[in-house]
């Protein structure tokens, strides 16, 4: 448990899969999804992201995975974390494509998951407080769901752009990758240069244009 991270029981530190992926992030502002004022319900309906339809999962399977990811790289003051990067929009596109044949294990698996939460705390897994959901997580991180979707959610923050998550590069900004480079000067390679993000997918640059996927999964 990470001594600055009160809530998280033992075995889920607020940044143990950065320490997998070997990095960590700046502080990213908030401002544009956060409401002006508490209470400001015209300020939220305008600053809310639009909810884009489903491919794969039901909404209330949605809404489990996307609390899951939320727990497993939450957004902290390192920046934004998988709910931001859209690693739940990834696999939900992803389970009608490349990731199809998961499809039923994710139907059991977020099902098991808000039923163990509903039988320890009464709620669904999405309602629950985030330290109750990182109590359910803690009781199953050995099983092959947890980290099969732990996988993905990797995949989903830090994958290319192309795939459907790692929305607006955040996942790349908050481990400091500043893009696929064609080319890099020598003085790109001090190592105390600093490097400016290209923000742009692989499939962005010509060269690889040409064998961007018929669908991004």
């Amino acid at each position: 448990m990470s001594a600055d991270d009160p809530e998280r029981p033992d075995g889920l530190s607020r940044r143990a899969l950065l320490g997998r992926v070997g990095a960590a992030g700046a502080f990213v502002a908030l401002t544009d999804v956060l409401p002006t004022a508490v209470g400001d319900a015209e300020a939220q309906a305008r600053r809310a992201p639009a909810r884009e339809p489903l491919e794969t999962l039901t909404q209330v399977e949605f809404d489990t995975l996307e609390a899951i990811v939320a727990r497993l790289i939450p957004t902290d003051a390192n920046g934004p974390g998988a709910v931001e990067a859209g690693a739940a929009r990834y696999i939900d596109r992803g389970l009608g494509g490349a990731l199809a044949s998961f499809r039923e294990t994710y139907r059991d698996g977020l099902a098991n998951m808000d039923a163990l939460a509903r039988a320890s705390k009464a709620l669904s897994f999405a309602q629950l407080s985030p330290a109750d959901q990182d109590a359910v997580l803690t009781s199953v991180e050995s099983a092959p769901f947890f980290n099969l979707v732990l996988a993905h959610t990797v995949q989903g923050t830090f994958g290319d752009p192309f795939y459907g998550g790692n929305r607006n590069f955040a996942g790349w900004d908050l481990i400091g990758y500043p893009g696929v480079r064609l080319a890099v000067t020598a003085e790109q390679q001090n190592i105390d240069a600093k490097t400016t993000p290209t923000h742009m997918s692989a499939y962005d640059y010509t060269m690889f244009a040409g064998r961007k996927p018929a669908r991004g999964n």
